[in-house]
């Protein structure tokens, strides 16, 4: 399973891009999207997708 990056509520913080483990997070046309081959939700490298717990917009980043 992988999470995906809705362009029109990313505001371009970066605030996700560093914190994922897997460095699927990378920037597109000025804000970011989420590689979700990669991507692998922080299975087993955390508890919870380390992206949710940084985003501040709510529904920005969501099951693919």
């Amino acid at each position: 399973m992988a999470l995906q990056i809705v362009l029109d509520l990313c505001t371009a913080c970066a605030d996700c891009e560093p914190v994922c483990p897997t460095e699927s997070i990378v920037p597109f046309k000025g804000l970011f999207k989420i590689i979700a081959e990669t991507c692998t939700e922080c299975e087993g490298d955390h508890d919870n997708p380390q992206c949710l717990e940084v985003c501040m917009e709510d529904d920005c980043i969501i099951p693919a």
